[in-house]
């Protein structure tokens, strides 16, 4: 099962951004579950787009205000649920933040 980690956390996380994940990504890679990856800018700098009547709106900063942030996502691929909050739990992020595990579709 392909499975993607995202990994939040609030304003605080932001002190780690340039941590790095502490040897996870390299561990995983050799394990052969790691399919990808990566950090995100912060919100401030994003730009929300929607389509309303054929009509683009854009704003500047994120969608909704929420104490907690998308920081970064893992694409993993493993046996199960079991294998990937196996694997969650071992990402420095799962410390100081929140990791959301959600199944890809299948297409």
């Amino acid at each position: 099962m392909k499975y993607v980690l995202l990994i939040c956390g609030d304003e605080s996380a932001a002190e780690h951004a340039d941590d790095g994940c502490g040897g996870w990504s390299e561990k995983m890679a050799e394990r052969g579950v790691l399919r990808g990856g990566a950090g995100l800018r912060p919100p401030s700098d994003a730009t929300t787009l929607r389509v309303r009547e054929g009509e683009v709106l854009l704003s500047d900063g994120p969608f909704a205000e929420t104490k907690e942030q998308l920081g970064g996502f893992c694409l993993i691929e493993c046996a199960d649920l079991d294998e990937a909050i196996e694997i969650a739990a071992a990402h420095p992020a799962a410390a100081y933040g929140t990791i959301e595990i959600r199944p890809l579709l299948d297409l």
